[in-house]
C-alpha cells in the first residue's frame, strides 16, 4: 500500500517537471518570436533646441508694507470698525478707545486755560503802564505758554482716541476687541498696504556667485496657471543666513487685477546671461512612461532595432514637443507611434523617412 502511494507521489512530480518545462519553452518561443517580428513603425529625428540657461526657485509673495497700528493713548476700547480682510482708505476711522476721561480732561484744562490767560492779559497791560516789575510779567507770561502747551497736549489726546488707518489697505490682524483695555503703543491692528506686492526666495552660494549674470526675473503661481508675472530685482541680502542662502526680493511688475496676492507661494525662474543650454526636442507623442520614469524608444539604424531610453524632460510647448535636457542628442531617431506596444531589442522598419521636415513620419 505504502509502495503505491510513494509511486503516485513521483509520477505527480514529474508530471509537474514536464509541464513547467513545456510552459517555459512556449514562453521562451512567444518571447524569440516577439521579437523576430519585423514591425513597421513612424519614427522622428531629434532636433536642436537651444534654451537659455535658468534655474527656478521656491518663493512667496508679501506685502510691500505691513504697518501696526496702535492708539497714542491708553484706556478700554470702545469701537473696531474693521475685520481682517476688511479693505480700509486712508484716514479711515477704523478703532476708537473710550474718549469720555478725556473730554472731561480737555474741559478742564479750557477752564483753567481762560483762568491763566486772563490773568497774563491783565499782569500785561499794569506792565505797559509800569504799575508791576519785569519778574511779575515774566512769571505771567512763562504761566501762559505753559498752560498753551498743556492745552494742545490734552487736544491731542482727545484726537488720539481714534485710530486712523495711515494708508489704503486690507487689514491683516485684529488683536484686541471692544472691552479691552489696551496700553499707548501696543498694536492692536494691522494693515497690509494697497499695491503690488514683493517676491522673496532664498538662493544658494553657487548662484549668488554668478549674480552678475543674471538678465531677467519671472514667476508663476499655482492659481494662476496660465500666466507669467515678471519681476524686477529690489535688492540681495549681501550675507548668506545660516542655512548659507542669500535672500533676494523684488517686485511685481504687473498692471492689471491678475496677480498673486501677499502669502501666495510662485516659482521663481531666473535667467542667467551669455549661457545657452543645449537641449533637443521632439514628439510629446514618443514619450511613454515606465516606473516613474520618462521613456522613449531609440532606433538603431544599423541592425533596425529599438532600445528603451529614459530621458529628462524640462519644458512641453505649445507646437505637440517637448524638450529634452538628457538622455538624447541631436539625430536621435525615436518612436513616435505605438511606443506601448514595442519590445526591448524588437526588430522594426521605418514606415517613411525621417527627415525635418516629415514631423512624426505623418506625410
Amino acid at each position: 500500500m505504502l509502495r503505491k502511494t510513494e509511486i503516485k507521489i513521483m509520477y505527480i512530480k514529474i508530471s509537474t517537471v514536464i509541464l513547467s518545462c513545456l510552459l517555459i519553452f512556449s514562453g521562451c518561443k512567444d518571447v524569440g518570436s516577439n521579437k523576430n517580428e519585423i514591425r513597421s513603425i513612424k519614427a522622428d529625428t531629434a532636433k536642436a533646441y537651444g534654451v537659455a540657461g535658468s534655474n527656478t526657485y521656491p518663493g512667496k509673495v508679501v506685502a510691500a508694507s505691513e504697518v501696526n497700528m496702535a492708539f497714542r493713548v491708553s484706556g478700554p476700547i470702545a469701537k473696531v470698525n474693521a475685520n481682517v480682510g476688511s479693505y480700509v482708505r486712508k484716514g479711515e476711522v477704523i478703532a476708537q478707545i473710550d474718549s469720555r476721561d478725556y473730554e472731561i480732561q480737555l474741559e478742564a484744562t479750557k477752564a483753567e486755560y481762560n483762568r491763566i490767560k486772563g490773568e497774563a492779559d491783565r499782569i500785561a497791560e499794569l506792565y505797559e503802564k509800569g504799575s508791576v516789575t519785569p519778574n511779575d510779567y515774566d512769571k505771567a507770561r512763562y504761566g501762559l505758554q505753559q498752560i498753551s502747551a498743556k492745552l494742545e497736549a490734552h487736544k491731542n489726546a482727545l484726537s488720539d482716541t481714534k485710530l486712523l488707518a495711515p494708508t489704503n489697505g486690507y487689514i491683516n490682524k485684529r488683536l484686541f476687541e471692544p472691552g479691552e483695555t489696551i496700553g499707548a503703543g501696543i498694536p492692536v491692528l494691522s494693515i497690509i498696504t494697497d499695491g503690488v506686492g514683493e517676491v522673496e526666495i532664498n538662493i544658494p552660494t553657487s548662484d549668488y556667485i554668478r549674480k552678475e549674470k543674471f538678465d531677467e526675473f519671472f514667476c508663476r503661481a499655482d492659481v494662476f496657471p496660465n500666466s507669467t508675472f515678471p519681476l524686477e530685482l529690489i535688492g540681495i541680502t549681501p550675507k548668506a543666513n545660516a542655512n548659507q542662502l542669500y535672500t533676494m526680493r523684488f517686485k511685481l511688475k504687473v498692471a492689471g487685477d491678475v496677480k498673486p496676492g501677499p502669502g501666495m507661494s510662485v516659482m521663481v525662474s531666473i535667467k542667467f546671461k551669455d549661457e545657452l543650454v543645449q537641449t533637443v526636442s521632439i514628439p510629446i507623442s514618443s514619450v511613454f512612461e515606465r516606473d516613474g520614469k520618462s521613456m522613449v524608444w531609440i532606433y538603431n539604424t544599423a541592425n533596425e532595432t529599438v532600445a528603451e531610453q529614459d530621458i529628462t524632460i524640462t519644458q512641453i510647448l505649445t507646437d505637440g514637443t517637448v524638450v529634452v535636457s538628457a538622455g538624447l542628442e541631436v539625430g536621435d531617431v525615436v518612436v513616435t507611434a505605438g511606443v506601448n506596444s514595442i519590445k526591448e531589442g524588437q526588430r522594426v522598419k521605418l514606415i517613411t523617412p525621417v527627415s525635418s521636415t516629415n514631423v512624426g513620419g505623418m506625410l
